[in-house]
């Protein structure tokens, strides 16, 4: 599928999805040793769009298990049809009734049902879900198991048969082995620690927030049309912010929403009327705003601009932008 990771680079950005040297390499490697990926970072980090850029590069469908609190085997991997095994059931009431009128016994007649058991169990009535869905495709897939973190530890656990064997149980009709293994890129936003099986089982990867440089060839790649010093000035506000201890620091896929909104306003460069008009894009809590809109003053150029590290402030220090980081960090904890 992939010769080199410069291919898987290229493939890549076909698709709009810029990969750092890491991304590439884990990408070549978990194609190369059968092995999933774990993703992990912040949200909007381009986590999920990595597996979506990697089905589409790759020709591949994207079959996708979006993981919650409280997610089980019925959701993700399979349940019966009840409701079809009954009407059948009605449907074939007439030969079943003459199968127990020819038996002799009770015991008999109940063993000539018993012999037809695997008649309503079987994959007739078998209703797949997405990791099933996966390992018998008869094409290989992508298989995106999005936010991991956000399930319990018993689905976790789960998991590890397929992750380990590509191959699930299903006690009525035994062990399933994939058909071709699927490419698996699983995700966290780290809300949560993940247990060590599930990590040694995986491909190791993690996707933080972008060098200005990454992210704003990310901004020219995604926002055809936005001025470049526009695309200058998004990215190096957005990196500005990115350091104050905010509750949501924006993301990337924030800051591509801000300039795709800046540029419908036809807005050629910031100044603290557009701040004060569309920073909501960009940050997601009222308190966030109020603190940005207090860091950023008027530059000489009808511009924005902030103190020697981008804003001003009593509390803008390095000190408590570091305690914010990691106050956040413990909360998820």
């Amino acid at each position: 599928m992939f010769r080199d990771t410069a291919t898987v680079r290229d493939r890549l950005t076909a698709q709009q999805y810029i990969a750092s040297d890491s991304i590439a390499t884990t990408l070549f490697l978990a194609n190369a040793l059968e092995k999933p990926i774990l993703a992990e970072g912040p949200a909007g980090t381009g986590k999920t769009e990595l597996a979506k850029a990697c089905a589409a590069a790759t020709g591949r469908e994207l079959i996708r298990l979006q993981c919650y609190e409280g997610i089980d085997e019925a959701r993700a991997l399979y349940e019966w049809e009840y409701a079809k095994q009954l009407l059948y059931t009605q449907l074939l009431r007439d030969r079943v009734g003459g199968m127990i009128a020819a038996a002799p016994t009770l015991t008999a007649a109940a063993d000539a049902i018993a012999k037809e058991d695997n008649v309503f169990f079987s994959e007739r009535f078998l209703l797949a879900r997405p990791l099933l869905k996966a390992i018998t495709s008869p094409k290989p897939v992508v298989l995106l198991i999005d936010e991991i973190d956000r399930a319990d530890a018993e689905f976790e656990a789960f998991l590890l048969e397929l992750l380990s064997d590509f191959q699930v149980s299903v006690p009525e009709l035994g062990t399933i082995h994939a058909v071709h293994r699927p490419l698996v890129i699983l995700t966290s936003n780290d809300t949560r620690e993940l247990s060590e099986a599930l990590k040694r089982r995986c491909l190791f990867l993690y996707v933080g927030y972008p060098t200005a440089e990454a992210e704003l060839a990310v901004v020219n790649l995604k926002v055809p049309g936005v001025p470049p010093k526009l695309a200058h000035e998004v990215v190096d506000l957005v990196q500005r912010l990115r350091q104050l201890d905010l509750r949501k620091v924006p993301s990337m896929s924030e800051t591509i929403d801000w300039a795709k909104a800046l540029v419908e306003l036809n807005v050629r460069h910031l100044d603290r009327g557009v701040l004060d008009t569309t920073l909501n894009v960009l940050l997601k809590y009222e308190s966030d705003i109020q603190k940005a809109r207090r860091q950023l003053r008027p530059s000489a150029d009808g511009g924005v601009q902030g103190g020697a590290s981008g804003f001003g402030g009593d509390d803008d220090d390095d000190d408590g932008g570091d305690r914010g980081r990691r106050d956040r960090k413990q909360r998820r904890r």
